[in-house]
């Protein structure tokens, strides 16, 4: 339910139902938290700790983001939102692994995850059809309204896109009940899906993660060749099709020399906020404090607070100068408008930028609590390693609904592995034959 309140508002809130049933996540996770906490009954050491580690770093990352709203004088609203946005994720972990899950449990809460994913596909189609071809829509054309579940939010085609594709792999890797044709279907379905969003930059962000992935291989030859034999192949099928096919055109976009390089406009543009935003520093505390929650790039100071002005404003939020100035280089390039992969305002920037240093290393610190302790599998850790990518592009870490699909994936992938483990049964997934 928790999980729901996150990755369906848009598509509810599309036909007319007020907005403030996108902030309900903001209830519904932490309240899924404490109640899956208070009554867990765990006596698992390792995980007893792994839980207290990661509460640890939830608390360090609050006490210095309090800190730096105080010291900047940002908004008690801003603290809050800004404080849940990051750390939700996390939140709905721990609510997933604090609980020793039945196998009925499990398989619920997986047929319902796959059932989503599968309406997902389906409006992305639907969405395609309706807008691009019978041109149903006031930008008909645009493939950026190609969002699926996520339609009407800000780069909702990049979003849908990005939980198609994984979507894709996790059903093609574990549906192991399903039969062959149906499983590289669905996972042709969603790869096309993105084609038709146009939303490129998904597929980098995945071979970003299975580049760093492979890395963390190479101390096993056998395991390296598993990795490298299968990405060399895709790799040259894929630069094959840049070049040969008119649907994957749309990345030759990056294929431009002149715009890299520490002269070029695309780095210039990428780096804008690293540059602005230290101008506005009024002390030395903001170097490792940062300029306050929600002052800069986040998804927050950079698109709610002025999205959601008249929700947020009377709640005393504060809006920074620092922002807009970043807005206005986008603004002032040519390149501001032809993709987010030049975007200044992108998640690791924007954790920077309101909390500073001492910001940035905590979060880190929970980040690889999740990959180190969290992530059973390589997929798992493929996952998360994505959202890694996606900070280094754009505001997705900070997308509800992204970020809690990714945890749940996590999470089920635990639970699966700690069933295997207890021997409860030989747990078979079951995606097509009992989940329907």
């Amino acid at each position: 339910m928790a999980f729901a309140t996150a990755f369906l508002p848009r598509i509810i809130t599309s036909v007319g139902v007020p907005k403030p049933l996108n902030f309900l996540h903001f209830i519904a996770v932490p309240f899924a938290c404490i109640l899956a906490i208070s009554q867990s009954k765990s006596k698992d050491p390792k995980q007893i700790n792994i839980s207290w580690l990661v509460i640890g770093g939830l608390l360090v990352y609050l006490t210095i983001m309090t800190a730096s709203a105080l010291i900047n004088q940002a908004g008690i609203i801003n603290l809050v939102v800004d404080y849940l946005l990051k750390v939700e994720p996390f939140l709905l972990l721990l609510a997933i692994t604090s609980i020793p899950l039945s196998i009925q449990s499990y398989e619920f809460i997986r047929k319902w995850l796959i059932r989503f994913c599968f309406t997902h596909i389906f409006l992305i189609y639907s969405q395609y059809f309706l807008f691009i071809v019978l041109g149903r829509h006031p930008k008909a054309g645009n493939p950026d309204y190609v969002q699926g579940i996520f339609y009407e939010s800000g780069s909702g085609h990049v979003v849908g896109a990005s939980v198609g594709l994984t979507f894709g792999l996790y059903y093609f890797f574990f549906a192991k009940a399903a039969p062959t044709w149906m499983r590289i279907s669905v996972l042709f379905a969603t790869f096309w899906g993105m084609l038709l969003a146009d939303a490129k930059q998904v597929l980098f962000t995945f071979i970003i993660a299975g580049g760093i992935l492979f890395l963390s291989k190479t101390k096993d030859i056998i395991e390296t060749l598993k990795y490298l034999i299968p990405g060399l192949i895709l790799g040259v099928i894929f630069l094959w099709c840049v070049q040969n096919v008119p649907a994957f055109g749309a990345f030759n976009t990056w294929m431009r020399p002149e715009i890299y390089g520490s002269d070029g406009e695309a780095t210039l543009l990428k780096m804008a906020s690293l540059r602005i935003i230290p101008t506005f520093y009024e002390s030395p505390l903001n170097m490792f404090l940062g300029l306050g929650p929600g002052h800069t790039v986040g998804r927050l100071g950079g698109w709610m607070l002025r999205e959601y002005e008249d929700l947020l404003a009377p709640l005393g939020s504060s809006i920074h100068p620092a922002s807009g100035a970043v807005w206005g280089a986008v603004g002032e390039s040519w390149l501001g408008d032809q993709s987010s992969m030049f975007s200044p305002l992108f998640g690791w920037a924007g954790i920077w930028g309101d909390t500073g240093l001492f910001g940035l290393l905590s979060y880190l610190f929970l980040y690889m609590l999740v990959f180190f302790y969290l992530c059973r599998d390589d997929f798992s850790k493929f996952c998360w390693l994505t959202v890694f990518a996606h900070g280094l592009i754009f505001s997705q870490m900070e997308e509800p609904g992204f970020m809690l699909f990714i945890i749940m994936i996590i999470g089920l992938q635990w639970q699966h592995k700690r069933i295997s483990e207890l021997h409860l049964k030989d747990l078979q997934y079951s995606a097509y034959s009992r989940n329907y």
